[in-house]
């Protein structure tokens, strides 16, 4: 079964599919979604390339990063206009690498988070067109926002920041298409994402999980963490630590990118392996069965997770020193997720 994709509503930058309101306009400060809940008129092509030129004035680029970011899901060829403009991308590099120095010691003002937050909006819509989508990549421009996501001030002007990069990198990944998994395993992003996994809020933890989810769906991603057992352990070491967080404080919505890595992972035969020992305990009892109560999907995932683990050993694919060290522990109890009294096996 396909996985659905993910819209992170109520988060910046999260790729909103065509219909649904900017996620990145929604998280910004009071003071500017009170400007766009103006609903100005759709923008007629004249305008927009106006907007555009503008883009490369300094004295009136934070202008047009407003209206242009505001109105670009009205615009279904913005992406190219921006990327085959001349100077125009430049000028959105300008603005991004123009914080650079507010980021340690984290002096970055909400003012300046907001405009280069309009700024990735725009990038986010390169990221999301097809035409641009590769040329994008082959720029390497997705390196630029990888100083944001580095960043671990919880300061609300940073959060804002982080979520509007990882909204771009999921912008990414949603097309499900394997020169982007590949692009991306030649950079940091795993661990920047697992960074984030471990101390973000819970918007910026689901986001940086469901870019970490996609890698997995990929074959060559699976591939890349199961590789070595410090790959897979780092994963693994989040995703529980992120288990029993939610145990405590509990979010569907974030539980069900969780289980989805968890459930890729038991595809590979040596992480499945690992998985029997160190799986956490609140995913085998009945911890999370009031959360999922709703959630069809989650519950299915989970089940057959637990399915899996339960299978015997069929052997390592290769020698034990191929595979790495495995944890040790009890065996994988039955959940009562498993049972047959809800209607999921």
């Amino acid at each position: 079964m396909k996985d659905q994709h993910y819209h992170p509503h109520g988060m910046p930058g999260g790729a909103p599919a065509a219909g649904h309101e900017s996620t990145a306009t929604q998280a910004r400060p009071r003071e500017q979604e009170q400007v766009g809940a103006q609903q100005p008129k759709a923008l007629d092509k004249d305008k927009i390339f106006s907007l555009v030129l503008d883009l490369t004035k300094s004295d009136k680029r934070e202008h047009a990063l407003l209206v242009l970011s505001k109105n670009r899901d009205s615009v279904p060829d913005l992406a190219p206009v921006l990327w085959f403009s001349y100077g125009t991308m430049a000028a959105l590099l300008e603005e991004i690498i123009s914080i650079y120095p507010a980021l340690s010691p984290p002096e970055l003002s909400g003012h300046a988070s907001n405009r280069v937050c309009n700024a990735l909006a725009l990038l986010q819509c390169v990221a999301s067109h097809q035409v641009t989508r590769s040329l994008f990549m082959h720029g390497h421009m997705p390196l630029f926002l990888y100083p944001f996501l580095n960043t671990n001030s919880k300061d609300r002007a940073f959060e804002y920041l982080r979520l509007t990069s990882l909204g771009v990198i999921g912008a990414l990944v949603k097309t499900d298409e394997t020169e982007v998994i590949s692009f991306l395993l030649q950079t940091e992003i795993i661990p920047l994402c697992l960074r984030i996994m471990e101390t973000g809020s819970e918007l910026s933890k689901t986001v940086a999980t469901f870019i970490v989810q996609k890698i997995l769906l990929d074959d060559s991603g699976l591939q890349y963490i199961c590789q070595t057992y410090e790959r897979f352990s780092h994963v693994a070491l989040i995703l529980g630590k992120m288990v029993h967080g939610l145990a405590k404080q509990q979010s569907s919505r974030l539980l069900k990118h969780v289980v989805r890595c968890y459930l890729r992972l038991s595809d590979n035969s040596r992480a499945r392996e690992a998985l029997r020992q160190c799986l956490p305990d609140p995913l085998k009892d009945a911890t999370f069965l009031q959360c999922l109560k709703d959630d069809a999907l989650s519950k299915r995932w989970l089940s057959q997770l637990l399915h899996n683990l339960q299978e015997m050993p069929s052997g390592l694919a290769g020698s034990p020193q191929q595979a790495g060290p495995m944890l040790h522990g009890p065996p994988v109890p039955t959940s009562p997720l498993m049972r047959g009294n809800d209607g999921m096996m």
